[in-house]
């Protein structure tokens, strides 16, 4: 074997104890990133009020957050490629602070998208280390378990950040929102600072590792995957509420409900992705994308019952909730030699399957109708879940 795959396919031994304190860490981390990056949505008529501007065009900040994190994560990966990946953290969680306070201070929107622009660096970075790190922070059978306690963060955040901010915004003003964004980055800061051992970079990150990394069939797989299955879970969800309102025909509090439903659920799957992908990251994918579709055929069936709804949304989140952890464990053991640069690939296909998901959806409740935008979900779901499954079918039979 290589010797530089050997040292970054085994950078803890099995009988080495985690560190389980760094994990949270970066569990910290990145419920900051995420509450930062989605704070907005619940802010966007007063943020724009006090910085007088239309709400479409404060709305673009979340944009400008997504586009730059797309471009940040190859980028750190290539640009901080010798510079060890305790520093490396270290930089980005303060540049959620940074972020957080400039936004805070904004008077001109200007200031505000340059700190979005922070934001999505720091977004990014974070994003395509996260399953290296996980890797090398426990030993290689307990990583998809670290991936999961990282990816809770994410799942607090999503809970959180809306209702958080929307309180926060109608009760101390908007800027406090991103006040606490910065108290929540300095805590996730000291945290890292404390418990992140020296983190020396491995593999070669490059534009010609990401090349190589591309001719690899199950990193093809894995980021075709992704692009089906993302882009049908946000054509689905982005427009979830006009589906509750039209088919349904649920009050916004209900409709509240049932999406704090889905919120709950997902952090439960985040954990059922990390037992699942434990014994097996493909077969997790396989079967949660499966109930994702599942979900979908429910609710295009019988969404017109208020109780189907709730229950297909809440299956529908669980499923969801374990797919990143379960796809990012399956890129990791099939890249253990350059993970990062592997991560640094996933970032940018998870983007385009958001935008391009947000607006074939948005094409598609526009001339055909909410039903059509569930049936596109499942479709997508099931095309996901069938080239993963497919994988797995052509390595039996060629091991006969």
């Amino acid at each position: 074997m290589d010797m530089s795959v050997q040292r970054a396919t085994s950078p803890q031994a099995d009988d080495t104890p985690a560190r389980w304190g760094a994990v949270i860490s970066l569990t910290l981390g990145v419920f900051g990133l995420v509450t930062a990056e989605f704070l907005p949505v619940s802010l966007l008529t007063p943020l724009s009020a006090d910085l007088g501007v239309g709400t479409g065009v404060a709305g673009q900040s979340i944009t400008t957050t997504a586009v730059i994190a797309a471009i940040a994560g190859p980028g750190v990966i290539i640009g901080t490629r010798n510079i060890d990946r305790r520093w490396t953290v270290l930089a980005l969680t303060t540049l959620l602070i940074l972020s957080s306070l400039l936004a805070a201070v904004a008077n001109h929107i200007v200031m505000l998208l340059a700190a979005r622009v922070l934001l999505g660096i720091g977004l990014g970075g974070f994003w395509a280390m996260s399953a290296a790190l996980a890797m090398r922070l426990v030993p290689p059978a307990r990583m998809p378990r670290a991936m999961a306690i990282i990816m809770a963060g994410v799942s607090l955040a999503t809970v959180c950040a809306a209702p958080l901010g929307a309180w926060l915004g109608s009760t101390l003003g908007w800027r406090s929102a991103f006040y606490l964004s910065a108290a929540v980055g300095v805590v996730a800061l000291a945290v890292q600072a404390f418990t992140l051992p020296a983190l020396p970079p491995t593999g070669h990150a490059g534009l010609g590792t990401l090349a190589a990394l591309m001719r690899r069939p199950a990193i093809r797989t894995a980021l075709f995957t992704i692009l089906l299955f993302v882009a049908g879970h946000f054509a689905g969800f982005t427009y979830i509420r006009p589906f509750l309102e039209r088919v349904p025909k649920l009050d916004v509090e209900t409709i509240s409900l049932i999406l704090l439903g889905y919120g709950i659920a997902g952090f439960v799957g985040n954990i059922l992705g990390g037992i699942v992908s434990e014994r097996s990251a493909r077969l997790s994918v396989t079967i949660f994308g499966s109930l994702v579709a599942v979900s979908a055929l429910i609710l295009a069936i019988g969404g017109a019952s208020l109780v189907v709804s709730a229950v297909a949304i809440a299956l529908w989140g669980l499923a969801f909730g374990a797919f990143p952890v379960s796809i990012q464990s399956f890129v990791v053991r099939h890249a253990p030699d350059e993970a990062e640069s592997a991560g640094a690939l996933v970032i940018p296909a998870f983007q385009i399957a958001i935008s391009s998901g947000a607006v074939l959806g948005g094409i598609l409740i526009e001339t055909q109708g909410p039903i059509a935008v569930i049936s596109f979900l499942g479709i997508a779901a099931l095309a996901g879940t069938s080239v993963m499954a497919a994988r797995g079918e052509r390595r039996r039979l060629s091991l006969g």
